[in-house]
């Protein structure tokens, strides 16, 4: 489902964004999406304290590793069995 935004700018501004999108060759609706999805995807989810309290929360874990070359090689021949 679709919603409507109605946002209040002043005449300079809208004149302003109507030529931005008449550059684009895009509707001025579409301009403004394209925007917003600009900005949104630009923005972290969550905030910085939700990140570092994973981060904080994953390094009290002790997982069984290796060298990454002995990773590689191990990898390298599962392929060829």
């Amino acid at each position: 489902m679709s919603k409507r935004l109605q946002v209040i700018l002043p005449d300079s501004e809208m004149d302003q964004i109507r030529r931005l999108a008449r550059r684009d060759q895009v509707t001025v609706g579409e301009w403004v999406r394209r925007v917003l999805r600009q900005a949104q995807s630009s923005r972290p989810v969550q905030d910085k304290e939700f990140k570092l309290k994973a981060i904080r929360k994953a390094v009290e874990y002790s997982f069984p590793t290796a060298d990454i070359d002995q990773m590689l090689e191990e990898i390298e021949h599962g392929y060829h069995k």
